[in-house]
């Protein structure tokens, strides 16, 4: 396993990139009525349209790795309150309320929050050396296999 352990900021910016991929098209969906909407999201309109706004911005910062760990956080914290507001009422099982993709994406943009934007971020080549400070290197005295 400790093979492994040499792709692991690589493995990590490539799920960064795809959940802020896939966050930012939940948004654009619900802004603007495309990607197989119904319908776009009236502006302005509580709570749909600010949590697709911040869908839109927050999934395209940590796509393109700006300001990853604050923008993960406030994602995070925006499908926290979609689950505990819109979904729990149905039911406390993610399973029976419709609430897997709120969970799935705060514990995702979660864990980026702590490991960091990793490689292919924008804000590497800004501030290199930062970037790399964010995440540390992996030991073999801290590898769990």
């Amino acid at each position: 396993m400790y093979r492994l352990d040499s792709a692991r900021d690589h493995v990590l910016g490539l799920f960064r990139i795809v959940v802020g991929f896939l966050f930012a098209c939940h948004g654009l969906k619900t802004l603007f009525g495309v990607l197989g909407a119904k319908a776009p999201a009236v502006v302005g309109t509580w709570p749909g349209w600010w949590a697709a706004l911040i869908q839109l911005v927050g999934g395209a910062l940590v796509l393109l790795g700006i300001g990853t760990r604050v923008a993960a956080l406030i994602c995070s914290g925006s499908m926290a309150y979609a689950y505990f507001s819109a979904h729990l009422p149905d039911g406390w099982l993610p399973i029976g309320n419709g609430g897997e993709p709120a969970v799935l994406f705060c514990w995702a943009f979660l864990l980026i929050v702590f490991t960091g934007p990793g490689r292919f971020a924008l804000s590497s080549l800004v501030v290199p050396s930062r970037a790399r400070a964010e995440t540390p290197p992996v030991s073999a005295t801290h590898s769990v296999e």
